[in-house]
């Protein structure tokens, strides 16, 4: 590597630290999301606003990802946008929980409920993707991809749904296009990855414990 070379990868690093990027704002967001859930009083529930204005901020992880997760990426906008109406009327993830509970609709295609599991999986699908990212430099992103979406989505989705993702998978961007399209480096990429992996577990780990407390089971 030429000089040259070093200039601009030092003007990236210089650029992906001074810059709030795409990823410093989503891991800002759910590290701000997991704070709170780790000092919470007892009596403090997750406000719904909060969780959307977290949730909102990852769909651009997914148009990144490109036809791959065209599926995934509509799906999981879709979910957040019917929690942000539902956050004009209900003030925690509980609240919603609860009323789907009371009208035994959790499972009801629709319901509030259903959509905050598929938001979660959605969420769960970034955390995995960002994991298997970090394993191995060698690791293309297609491999990273095709492993997470085995783990977290594939199980629930029709034959079809996952035929379609897995052609899909070979239009995924380079790691390095990856890099670029969220204006990172490979070094503030693995830290803000990090980051993200460690804030989103708590997040998800509450969102679920939501579930089972009310007798719900977690595999659909």
């Amino acid at each position: 590597m030429d000089e040259a070379d070093n200039d601009f990868d030092d003007s990236r690093t210089t650029m992906a630290m001074t810059t709030k990027t795409p990823l410093s704002a989503i891991v800002e967001a759910f590290e701000e999301l997991s704070e709170f859930l780790e000092c919470q009083m007892k009596d403090e529930e997750l406000r719904l606003d909060k969780f959307c204005d977290a949730c909102s901020l990852v769909s651009v992880l997914f148009s990144c990802l490109g036809l791959a997760f065209k599926f995934a990426e509509m799906e999981y906008v879709a979910k957040v946008n019917d929690l942000v109406e539902a956050s004009k009327r209900f003030a925690t993830l509980e609240n919603v929980l609860d009323l789907d509970v009371a009208h035994d609709t959790v499972k009801k295609p629709g319901s509030h409920s259903r959509n905050l599991r598929r938001v979660r999986q959605g969420l769960d699908l970034i955390r995995a993707l960002f994991e298997e990212f970090l394993s191995s430099e060698d690791y293309s992103l297609r491999e990273a991809a095709s492993t997470a979406y085995a783990q977290v989505c594939a199980p629930y989705h029709t034959w079809a749904i996952r035929t379609a993702v897995s052609a899909g998978m070979y239009t995924l961007p380079t790691r390095e296009q990856l890099l670029l399209k969220l204006n990172e480096t490979d070094h503030t990429a693995e830290k803000k990855m990090r980051r993200y992996i460690k804030a989103s577990r708590a997040v998800i780990e509450y969102i679920d414990k939501l579930y089972i407390s009310r007798n719900i089971t977690l595999d659909w």
